[in-house]
């Protein structure tokens, strides 16, 4: 594909397009990871997280024929997801905020690896889009990255403001997890001719997630309540 054919342009409009409409829940993923870390070590967080996401996402790309007839991918991806939806909800808790502001290179690996799993349909429509083209890949996926920066800066400002966010991110994540699952190749059939199932799945696994979280912050501030009136 010629780089200055009108064709190439398309292809590339729509890849940012593609970037912008799925970015949303990737830049919460990487609010959330970097959110317990100090100030000084969040913008390092985002941005190596970020950039790793993306090479990770471009060597996807290029395999994505060999990925889709892997069985099991989304199920696989979307089990993980929920664990990562619930991790990033218990480590909010201010029991966990000292053991988890020193760990930047767990953060990073955290948005590494969940963004990459949430990255799958940003894969698979990049890959429809670019028609083969390794330079429409790289070049879509890098212009990318700013937008996952700024998009996961603004969550970050805003769970500052508002705690209460943390949950609706979660619940995102919780909530892209579940459509996962219920888009594997070998169960899709089966979610979609059973609806109120398939529904079912989504909402119990969001809420329960949601729930669980609570419930485990307040366990974990009654335990640290408990200790400190010990203490005295």
């Amino acid at each position: 594909m010629d780089i200055f054919s009108v064709e190439f342009l398309v292809a590339l409009l729509s890849i940012i397009m593609i970037d912008l409409v799925l970015a949303g829940d990737n830049a919460i993923v990487i609010g959330m990871s970097a959110k317990n870390l100090p100030e000084h070590h969040r913008k390092k967080a985002i941005i190596w997280g970020t950039v790793g996401a993306v090479v990770v996402r471009i060597l996807a790309t290029l395999a994505i024929v060999w990925l889709l007839k892997i069985p099991g991918l989304q199920l696989v991806g979307g089990i993980i997801l929920i664990g990562i939806a619930y991790k990033l909800l218990i480590d909010e808790s201010d029991i966990d905020d000292h053991k988890a502001s020193t760990n930047l290179w767990g953060a990073i690996g955290t948005i590494i690896v969940a963004d990459t799993i949430m990255g799958l349909d940003n894969v698979l429509a990049v890959a429809g889009a670019a028609h083969g083209s390794f330079l429409l890949v790289v070049l879509g996926l890098i212009i990318s990255v700013p937008i996952m920066v700024w998009g996961s800066t603004m969550f970050i400002k805003l769970i500052d403001r508002f705690p209460v966010i943390i949950y609706i991110g979660s619940g995102v994540l919780a909530f892209t997890a579940a459509r996962m699952i219920t888009h594997e190749a070998f169960l899709k059939d089966f979610f979609e001719s059973n609806p109120i199932i398939s529904y079912g799945m989504i909402a119990i696994v969001t809420i329960g997630v949601i729930l669980a979280g609570r419930f485990k912050n307040r366990k974990l501030v009654h335990m640290a309540d408990e200790v400190e009136h010990d203490s005295k």
